[in-house]
């Protein structure tokens, strides 16, 4: 009974920071920042079901690559604490165990995930975490960095610009918003951001 009551305690003593923005806008840039300034932070992997970029991304490391059967059945067994499938058969979310993987190391659970995902963290940690919305200046500037990337296919550029605009209609559901306009600048609010929250 007394280990129950203390894993509790526990558990109602972690916090998360939840960074969210439209595809480009320098999350995962700042989130990775973050990591290694801050020890106390401990990454939350997401899982997904598209194809690793080339030599740059690491199963296990940047995302959990799971097959699009895998993903739905992982869905089955409720084992996501959020999930959704962002175009058709390309599913991302945050697995339960990762979650609790970061908590169980005494660790703050850092994500960096996109808006729809983000909110549904907020609405399931609620005062536990702090959301922040990052945003480019401007649309056309979102686009040069996607193009810039040398990533993805202009089709799939155009996708994504699409959902920008309707993803910004939520910027206002966070908690926080921080616009990228500089990156230097941009990582020195971010520290003074996550610094606080750690501290209150």
């Amino acid at each position: 009974m007394r280990s129950s009551k203390k894993a509790k305690l526990e558990l109602k003593n972690q916090k998360l920071i939840v960074f969210s923005a439209p595809s480009g806008s320098g999350k995962t840039t700042i989130v990775k920042h973050l990591v290694k300034k801050f020890p106390i932070l401990g990454f939350s992997i997401s899982a997904c079901t598209r194809d690793k970029r080339g030599r740059m991304e690491e199963n296990g490391k940047d995302y959990h690559f799971l097959t699009p059967d895998d993903f739905r059945h992982r869905i089955e067994n409720h084992e996501f604490v959020e999930w959704e499938e962002v175009y058709e058969g390309a599913f991302y979310g945050t697995l339960k165990s990762e979650v609790e993987r970061i908590w169980e190391n005494g660790k703050i659970a850092i994500f960096d995930v996109d808006v729809k995902g983000g909110l549904s963290l907020k609405e399931y940690y609620q005062e536990k975490a702090l959301t922040v919305f990052v945003k480019v200046p401007s649309v056309e500037e979102l686009k040069v960095r996607l193009t810039g990337r040398g990533t993805d296919s202009e089709d799939s550029i155009s996708r994504r610009l699409f959902k920008v605009n309707f993803e910004m209609g939520f910027q206002d559901q966070f908690d926080l918003i921080l616009v990228n306009d500089d990156l230097e600048n941009t990582l020195q609010k971010a520290e003074k951001l996550v610094s606080d929250f750690i501290n209150n």
